[in-house]
């Protein structure tokens, strides 16, 4: 099976520069987008048959926002994480297949000067302690922008990018907890020393074109799925957003296609 993540920074826009293109030609069996800074009714997206798709908006309009597009019906659908604090800017959305849960997620940014890096630390609590419950009753596929370099090796300037949003001490803290809750960062998984491959770069300074950039878009999963991993990519060659497509492939197992 093959699962895709994007932050398309805007679907409006990213439509007009190639989304649908990318979107056929990946053929996926789950697409999970971020940031599509949308509210019901602002798009009709022209998805090729056989795609139902699922969306999560925020309260305050033309911000955040997540979806999923996928060719399997779930048992259940769940918007945020069921704590008011955190639902209402649609960062999370849940599908529950009969062999695994799909999450798709849109971190919050901790932001200049890091304003917003304690409500972050509050965010990454409550959506581990989310997490692990559904981990208890079937496995987890977990993807989306969590807006963390977890390593060195996830960013082209590390030292200089110590203390700020994205590379802080406490974030990185974060998603190491995560990972030893048994979860697994699938394409290190793969790919454990590979450098200089990223999923994210500023529109600032030409940073795309000289491969300054961050990899902080990923799929994550429960450990207890490592044996059903085939291959994790990111798609750098992929424009029309400042971030670009990952992927992860499995093997086909806990889902039933749309009759």
């Amino acid at each position: 099976m093959k699962f895709i993540s994007w932050n398309v920074n805007g679907l409006r826009a990213c439509v007009q520069k190639g989304f649908l293109d990318f979107f056929r030609e990946a053929d996926a069996d789950f697409f999970c987008i971020q940031e599509t800074k949308l509210q019901e009714g602002q798009i009709s997206l022209e998805l090729p048959e056989g795609y139902e798709s699922y969306w999560n908006y925020a309260q305050k309009k033309g911000y955040s926002g997540t979806a999923i597009f996928t060719k399997h019906k779930p048992l259940s659908v769940a918007y945020g994480m069921g704590r008011e604090e955190h639902d209402t800017e649609g960062r999370l959305i849940t599908l529950e297949y009969e062999g695994f849960y799909l999450v798709t997620c849109y971190t919050p940014n901790a932001q200049n000067e890091l304003a917003r890096l304690p409500y972050r630390m509050e965010w990454e609590e409550a959506l581990l302690e989310y997490l692990d419950g559904l981990k208890k009753q079937k496995p987890v596929i977990y993807c989306g922008d969590l807006n963390v370099a977890h390593q060195e090796i996830d960013l082209k300037n590390p030292k200089n990018n110590r203390k700020n949003a994205g590379f802080t001490d406490e974030e990185r803290e974060k998603f190491s907890v995560l990972l030893n809750h048994g979860y697994v960062d699938t394409f290190r998984y793969f790919y454990p020393e590979l450098e200089q491959v990223y999923s994210w770069w500023s529109y600032r300074f030409k940073a795309r074109e000289k491969n300054a950039g961050w990899r902080i878009d990923y799929f994550v999963t429960s450990e207890d799925l490592k044996d059903r991993l085939a291959d994790a990519k990111i798609h750098t060659e992929v424009l029309g957003s400042d971030h670009c497509p990952v992927e992860l492939d499995t093997e086909q197992f806990g889902v039933s296609p749309f009759m």
